[in-house]
């Protein structure tokens, strides 16, 4: 049996919506279980991706697969077992947001993983 890799990017200005399984968070998401606030920035855009970049490249076992004008994919291997988890950033300049998705390729339940990441994330954000 071929494992397919799970769908990520951006389709019609939106992230590919969370399964049913609580190993996903996304800005876009509808339900309690899923949904979390985006970043807010204030300046460019560029210096607002730059900053996500450099955090980013700070997380360990983390690599950029895709980096376009307004979107990043990275993937992250978690340290114990090395499943792979792919985090997304979609950058809005209108609305001065960062929209972002990270969720687990395989398994039911990241024990709040993802969630814990880009809370993390969006602290140091914020703060550097």
């Amino acid at each position: 049996m071929v494992k397919t890799q799970k769908p990520v990017g951006i389709v019609d200005g939106k992230f590919y919506p969370c399964p049913n399984t609580p190993n996903c968070v996304s800005t876009q998401a509808t339900d309690a279980k899923h949904i979390i606030s985006p970043i807010s920035y204030s300046g460019t855009m560029s210096e607002a991706k730059e900053k996500i970049i450099k955090i980013v490249n700070s997380l360990k076992r983390t690599k950029i697969i895709t980096n376009t004008e307004n979107y990043i994919h990275a993937e992250v291997r978690t340290a114990t077992f090395k499943f792979v988890d792919d985090v997304e950033f979609l950058f809005d300049d209108r609305e001065k947001i960062i929209q972002f998705r990270s969720r687990a390729r395989s398994g039911h339940s990241d024990m709040g993983v993802n969630r814990k990441r880009m809370e993390k994330i969006r602290e140091v954000f914020i703060n550097k």
